[in-house]
């Protein structure tokens, strides 16, 4: 299918503004005096649905034809896209079925529920949740809704790059968490389009970073799933990857990878300093400018994804008593 226009992006901005929130950027204090350049927190864990993923969700429900909406729509997900999805189809009264893996948070799977969505859990693997949705594709004629390789997701999660050069017009680098792609490659084709000079981060955990492995050998590739307090960024970019393999290839200028002691104190730092709840996949961007990973030569936004994070596990790590934190 190949890379996704900016004019894509635009669209789905006019196309989904009156559904979802516009959310605020923030300075941060505490990280713009340890860097030394203004840092800013794009506080997209405040979204309708606690996380960014809505956005593509939506833009996928509303492109639907009458045909499609008859059918309803399934995903695999790691908890965030299928709540946006649910989210979606429910504004749009049409069926939608969640496809997850056993590795999902008990918070995620109720919250899908809770929005009316049918869940399915199998195996322990994304890519094992995926072979489910093709059967349903297959059996049931439901229209699929990746939760990242399709344009009208990309565009939509692309949306966020044209509110953060709006916000923050003089921006010269961008920290986007990266799991399969969707989110990075929409926020880095807005972004460059607006300001071509700004640097995009991509960040991920060191446990089972499929599009970081796979940018290495050239190729989609397969990685295992390990248990990480980042557990929305988990799961396989697809093998037959169509889009946004090649788009984090060609606009993402750096990938770096955290362990979950790094993760851990960006979870705490957010909740000490910024009064945040966020989720370990969403603090990868605070993680890597505390751990000194990444050093930013000007004004500087970090994207909190969402805040789907069970409150035991998040005490957990703010008491610094989580076992995953030793994990290597």
């Amino acid at each position: 299918m190949g890379m996704v226009a900016f004019q894509e992006i635009e669209d789905a901005a006019r196309r989904i503004r009156p559904h979802i929130r516009r959310t605020p950027v923030d300075l941060s204090t505490s990280l713009s005096d340890m860097t030394g350049v203004p840092v800013y927190l794009k506080l997209e864990h405040r979204q309708i649905t606690g996380a960014f993923k809505v956005r593509g969700a939506t833009n996928a429900v509303l492109s639907l034809s009458d045909a499609e909406r008859a059918r309803g729509v399934v995903a695999a997900s790691t908890g965030n896209h299928g709540r946006g999805l649910a989210h979606a189809a429910k504004r749009a009264g049409i069926r939608c079925v969640v496809c997850m893996s056993s590795l999902v948070p008990q918070v995620k799977i109720d919250a899908i529920k809770a929005l009316g969505a049918e869940i399915r859990i199998v195996g322990k693997s994304q890519d094992e949740a995926q072979m489910e949705v093709g059967r349903l594709i297959r059996e049931e004629r439901l229209v699929s809704v990746p939760p990242f390789d399709h344009p009208l997701i990309v565009a939509g999660q692309g949306t966020i790059g044209l509110e953060i050069v709006e916000d923050v017009p003089d921006v010269s680098t961008v920290f986007v968490p990266l799991s399969g792609g969707g989110l990075i490659s929409g926020v880095a084709a807005a972004v460059k389009a607006k300001r071509p000079g700004v640097k995009v981060v991509g960040i991920s955990m060191a446990r089972g970073a499929a599009m970081h492995a796979s940018l290495k050998a050239g190729y989609p590739t397969e990685v295992e799933e390990l248990p990480t307090l980042a557990d929305s960024l988990g799961g396989g970019i697809n093998l037959d990857n169509s889009i946004t393999f090649e788009m984090v290839r060609t606009l993402v200028d750096r990938v770096v990878l955290l362990t979950e002691a790094e993760i851990a104190a960006g979870i705490r730092h957010a909740y000490v300093q910024e009064r945040e709840v966020i989720e370990g996949g969403a603090a990868v961007g605070v993680a890597a400018l505390l751990a000194r990973k990444v050093k930013s030569f000007g004004p500087t936004v970090l994207l909190l994804t969402g805040r789907s994070i069970d409150m035991r596990l998040h005490q957990s790590v703010v008491a610094g008593t989580n076992a995953l934190m030793d994990a290597a």
